[in-house]
């Protein structure tokens, strides 16, 4: 019975490992209140980075529009 646990938690656990999300950057332009960007002391734009989650998505078969509601 042991080892009917343990072979379970490790099939759980790698999968857990595979769906993992991969990190992506975001970056885009700062803008004031009148909507004209920010530039920095070189004159290029200042940008607002953010680091967000990005999840494979996954294809399935389509439903057909009598199912749909």
């Amino acid at each position: 019975m042991k080892k009917l646990v343990l072979v379970l938690a490790l099939a759980l656990g790698s999968h857990v490992v595979m769906a993992e999300a991969q990190i992506k950057e975001v970056c885009k332009d700062k803008v004031d209140k009148a909507g004209k960007p920010v530039l920095d002391k070189d004159g290029k734009p200042k940008q607002e980075c953010k680091k967000i989650k990005v999840h494979k998505k996954y294809e399935g078969t389509e439903i057909p529009a009598d199912k749909k509601k």
